[in-house]
């Protein structure tokens, strides 16, 4: 692999990305996949953090009045413009971040989903009308822009998430200030360059400053997290920086949107459909080589069937195409970094001192890549639901536990920190529909007979307890980047008081 990679030039050239702003940087940009340097990237210096913020916040004093729905049209705009780059981008995504290419070309997929979604959003921002208990009085609320939203982004989902945010904040009359992560800063700077494209075909005279970015590291993202100025601050990442940037925003009176930890478990139940339920199982807990929020890292199974699917599933770990993400069929691409490797490594010791047994869980292909991670996705058969497995390892591991009654596993799914994602496999209705239930699941995705990943951005994105209580994407998580005004109207004659209350001037 070059350094940068002919396609990373070539593709950066169609963008007009001057050479200089990914050649001659302070940040270095490692490619997973064999740990080359792909890129050196320019960061923010910390005092230009406020002027970009202000930047943005006068952009957004004039993008508030333009009416939203040809503020849906820069969103269709931008959806048009991914559609053309979505090979590219989709490629630069797996040689950043490590994904299967099917996955980065998913990745990009998404963003012109929320996009779509987005524009039809643009002239649906209804209001309500409310019946006044006064004659003469009319009652309603309006939603209206609210200002500056921060984004900050993990390594993960490098484009996505940040597509969730723009495309509502936008459509919705506010601006964006994007903080990715340090490991991703070069699909970043693609992004920014197509929506450059968008604006440039809206006019860029109305869209000068509507998207900043800030290339750094957590010094930087602190600094967008204090600023005054930025109303709505959405972060997506681990728990533990949920807890510092949560407590910054509160303290100034902003609002936050946390996308945080997840340790979701699938419940498999005597009446399921094991072949479905392997297939699921796999690529929940193997996709992305287990690095997403929704990733399956536990296994709840009925005792009936517990030895058939751990045989299943055992033949189905061992048959996984573990190789470079570019390369046709590969299932399991790399880890990020060293890191998440020696993560990995010390949750499967803990997990062996604690009663489990271990399948799975090695390095490979350390001859044919030496400076990447590859592992094979551990299986581990557990006594019980121990501490290591209530704790979320950033990597493809899958804890196995058996149950006897349904409450007893819904008891197992909800005693964790975190709430995101959960899933139950089984053709009893009744089952399904306890799962489902204010006495089932605690998480804010419940699915049934589909694993715990792959959410479709129709519905709202996000989850309980640690994992923040953001919702982001789809339903009316649009709320959350408007205000709401509730207005009362007299158009009579007399000016009655609300409850019965008499104050008469004399």
């Amino acid at each position: 692999m070059s350094n940068p990679t002919d396609s990373v030039k070539a593709f950066f050239t169609a963008l007009n990305v001057p050479a200089a702003a990914y050649l001659a940087g302070n940040l270095p940009t490692r490619s997973p996949i064999d740990g080359s340097t792909l890129a050196l990237v320019h960061t923010t210096p910390l005092a230009d953090v406020p002027n970009a913020i202000a930047r943005a916040h006068a952009a957004q004093q004039a993008w508030r009045s333009v009416p939203a729905p040809q503020r849906g049209e820069l969103v269709r705009l931008l959806g048009e413009t991914l559609r053309t780059h979505k090979q590219a981008l989709g490629t630069l995504v797996s040689l950043e971040a490590g994904k299967v290419l099917s996955e980065g070309l998913g990745e990009v997929q998404e963003m012109i989903d929320i996009c779509d979604f987005a524009v039809g959003l643009s002239r649906q921002l209804y209001g309500l009308t409310i019946a006044s208990e006064r004659p003469g009085h009319r009652m309603m609320e309006t939603w209206h822009p609210l200002g500056v939203v921060g984004v900050i982004t993990a390594f993960n989902f490098p484009v996505a998430v940040w597509a969730w945010n723009a495309a509502l904040a936008l459509v919705c009359g506010d601006t964006v200030v994007w903080k990715p992560s340090e490991k991703t800063p070069l699909c970043a700077l693609a992004v920014q360059a197509i929506f450059d494209q968008a604006c440039k075909r809206f006019g860029a005279d109305r869209t000068a400053d509507l998207s900043q970015l800030l290339i750094g590291h957590a010094d930087v993202g602190q600094a967008l997290v204090e600023h005054p100025q930025v109303a709505l601050v959405s972060a997506t990442g681990s728990t533990r920086m949920g807890q510092a940037v949560g407590p910054r925003v509160a303290a100034r009176f902003g609002r936050s949107l946390l996308e945080l930890g997840g340790n979701n478990a699938i419940i498999v139940a005597p009446s399921a459909d094991l072949d479905m339920a392997v297939r699921a199982v796999a690529f929940a807990a193997a996709g992305t080589a287990g690095q997403r929020c929704t990733t399956a890292r536990r296994l709840i199974v009925h005792a009936d069937v517990h030895a058939d699917l751990v045989a299943r599933l055992t033949r189905a770990f061992a048959s996984f195409t573990i190789a470079s993400p570019l390369e046709d069929g590969t299932l399991v691409g790399p880890l990020i970094d060293q890191a998440a490797f020696d993560g990995m490594q010390a949750a499967l010791q803990q997990a062996r001192e604690q009663g489990g047994v271990v399948t799975g869980g090695e390095r490979v292909l350390q001859d044919r890549y030496p400076d990447a991670y590859y592992v094979r996705p551990a299986l581990v058969q557990m006594p019980a639901q121990t501490a290591v497995v209530r704790h979320e390892t950033f990597a493809p591991i899958l804890y196995v536990m058996q149950y006897t009654d349904l409450q007893e596993a819904i008891a197992m799914n909800n005693a964790v920190p975190q709430g995101l994602s959960s899933s139950i496999f089984t053709t009893d209705v009744r089952e399904a529909e306890l799962f489902m239930s204010a006495a089932g699941s605690d998480c804010g995705i419940a699915n049934v007979n589909i694993g715990t990943s792959g959410a479709e951005i129709g519905g709202a994105f996000g989850g309980e307890k640690q994992t923040g209580g953001g919702r982001e994407s789809g339903s009316d998580a649009w709320k959350s980047y408007m205000r709401r005004a509730t207005n009362t109207v007299n158009y009579s004659r007399e000016l009655p008081l609300a409850q019965g209350v008499r104050f008469e001037l004399g």
